[in-house]
């Protein structure tokens, strides 16, 4: 198969544990096989590779979220990246044109595309498949998955199939609906429209061309910011005569909000948490090095992390969204693709940092305008580079950078380098990077 997964999302809805970098798809809340936690896009990107080991899986993003892939699915996976946020029509649009002109995939060949962060289970994979093969077939331009309801929903679009045969023709599509229509459009057999859909890589880019004047992927690429904004339902789908959907009745879950996501964790405290016995159907997620203590507190969702701390009914929880867009503050802690950072102290003049640099991995070879660094080896071994002067540290080191200085920190061991880095200056700001060969 042939995958596009659709990653975006600005992280506000599950504060404070995802921000503008780390999306709701990074958090690590669900266990694997072996009992280690790993993030939705992990996940669905582990069960993909069950089902079809061979399987072309590229993920269609921002630039604010490449690290944070990088570092949980390694470097080897495909990533289209978009320049800026131009909906989903321009994204699938750019990704489409990265198969065929970047990756070499043939016209004919079908193409999926699907979110990358619904909760699922090996149905689900076992049903894109046959999505694929129905596009394969070309009976239609488009077929999408419908996800036959289990509640009357606000929060989903709507499908109207012509009967309810596994593959229908589609008569209409329905915006989101209050309680009683939505109640009302189900007893028609209608499915909820959660954007997964199948074609063949031709069609595509037929109509990416007939809505955008380019030659090929990195002509669309260098004009990307000047798209329109539109999604792909308006752009294609709601003109689309020639179009199918096929019912899919397993598990999927959209877990948007604090309230969602607590219904799939397995167990009820992640992190350093105690909760006593007078607690019911009350969740606590700590990804702080500080225990939280829990007493008598029902239906409630507790998150903590750098960025700050909610306690929550869960019901309320999801309202959130304007709360947080009141709150301006840098982001304390991000994936990067070799390793990590969370902010520990923030000053007028000074930022101190802890840096994670994961086995193998080393930074860019940079210098910063406004600012000296200071760093404090704590943990591991590995080399510095200051200037083409290179020496080895380890625990107990001390390097120090003036503005100006070119420098890296390279992990060569096989475990975790981690250094405090202290950044001086008056204009402390992650756009003051200048970066060089080395």
């Amino acid at each position: 198969m042939n995958i596009i997964l659709l990653s975006g999302g600005s992280g506000q809805r599950l504060w404070p544990l995802s921000n503008d970098v780390r999306s709701k798809q990074f958090i690590k809340i669900f266990k694997d096989k072996n009992g280690e936690y790993e993030s939705m896009v992990q996940r669905v990107y582990r069960q993909i590779r069950e089902i079809d080991p061979d399987a072309n899986v590229t993920i269609a993003t921002s630039k604010t979220q490449v690290s944070a892939i990088n570092n949980q699915l390694g470097e080897n996976v495909g990533i289209s990246i978009e320049p800026c946020r131009r909906d989903t029509f321009p994204a699938i649009a750019l990704a489409s044109a990265y198969l065929h002109d970047v990756q070499g995939v043939a016209l004919d060949e079908p193409v999926v595309v699907c979110p990358v962060d619904p909760y699922v289970e090996k149905d689900y994979f076992l049903a894109l498949e046959k999505l694929s093969n129905l596009a394969a077939k070309g009976d239609a331009n488009l077929t999408l998955m419908g996800i036959d309801p289990t509640y009357p929903s606000e929060k989903y679009g709507y499908i109207i199939p012509e009967d309810k045969n596994d593959v229908s023709k589609v008569v209409s599509f329905k915006e989101k609906p209050d309680i009683e229509t939505a109640k009302d459009y189900i007893s028609k057999g209608a499915l909820w429209n959660g954007g997964i859909f199948a074609y063949k890589l031709s069609y595509l880019l037929e109509k990416a061309h007939e809505l955008i004047d380019f030659k090929e992927y990195q002509d669309l690429f260098d004009k990307y910011d000047t798209l329109e904004k539109i999604s792909f339902d308006y752009a294609v789908v709601e003109k689309e005569s020639k179009i199918s959907v096929m019912r899919f009745g397993g598990l999927w879950k959209d877990l948007g909000t604090w309230n969602t996501l607590t219904e799939a964790m397995e167990e009820n405290v992640i992190g350093e948490a105690l909760l006593n016995e007078k607690c019911e159907d009350t969740h606590v997620i700590n990804d702080l090095n500080i225990p939280v203590i829990v007493m008598g507190i029902k239906n409630a969702v507790i998150a903590a992390s750098p960025d700050g701390i909610l306690v929550s009914d869960k019901e309320q929880s999801s309202y959130i969204k304007p709360f947080v867009e009141q709150i301006e503050q840098p982001i304390m802690f991000a994936e990067k693709s070799w390793g990590s950072y969370r902010v520990l102290d923030a000053e007028k003049d000074s930022l101190t940092i802890k840096v994670t640099l994961n086995p193998g991995h080393s930074m860019n070879y940079h210098s910063h305008e406004r600012r000296d660094e200071v760093w404090s080896v704590v943990r591991g071994t590995g080399r510095t580079i200051v200037d083409g002067v290179e020496r080895s540290v380890h625990a107990g080191d001390i390097i120090s950078m003036k503005a100006g200085e070119k420098h890296t920190v390279i992990n060569n061991s096989n475990e975790e380098l981690q250094i405090i880095e202290v950044q001086l200056g008056k204009d402390i700001s992650v756009d003051d990077k200048i970066k060089y060969d080395l």
